[in-house]
């Protein structure tokens, strides 16, 4: 049981990371936008996005086996509770449907950064700032999701 904790701790902390991750990112093409004017700043900017984006995608990968581990562990690890009880995993699918919607955005807003670096223009800064509240919305949904578990 205490081999469950430790991983949910660290599935947890990964999580968290790589939400940093999908926060900043469009927070970043918002002063991409703004700054089109001065290359030395839109570089420096493009260098710490992409330096981001790696980062991101890190801690999504550790923090996707983690929770695979807590998913489906129980079937290889001995006194490892499963997290879903047979027949209400209703609220896990519902989960894993918006986290994949969050990664496909976290992947939207690097090709719009890699874009950048080739010269390519951002929407408004104003249709960034919409567009990076996005991201709580669904961690919104995702957070309630694994603590009530509605169905």
């Amino acid at each position: 049981m205490q081999s469950y904790f430790w991983v949910k701790t660290f599935h947890l902390v990964f999580v968290v990371a790589w939400m940093a991750a999908v926060f900043y990112l469009p927070r970043i093409l918002v002063n991409i936008a703004e700054a089109a004017g001065e290359p030395a700043v839109v570089a420096r900017l493009q260098l710490m996005g992409k330096r981001l984006y790696g980062f991101g995608h890190s801690m999504f990968g550790i923090a996707f086996l983690l929770g695979l581990v807590l998913w489906l562990g129980y079937k290889v690890l001995p006194d490892f509770p499963t997290m879903v009880a047979p027949g209400a995993a209703g609220w896990l699918h519902a989960k894993l449907g918006l986290v994949v919607l969050l990664l496909v955005y976290f992947i939207f807003t690097g090709r719009w950064l890699k874009g950048t670096i080739k010269g390519k223009s951002l929407p408004s800064s104003r249709a960034l700032r919409w567009f990076n509240e996005l991201p709580l919305v669904l961690f919104i949904a995702i957070v309630y999701l694994v603590l009530a578990k509605p169905f």
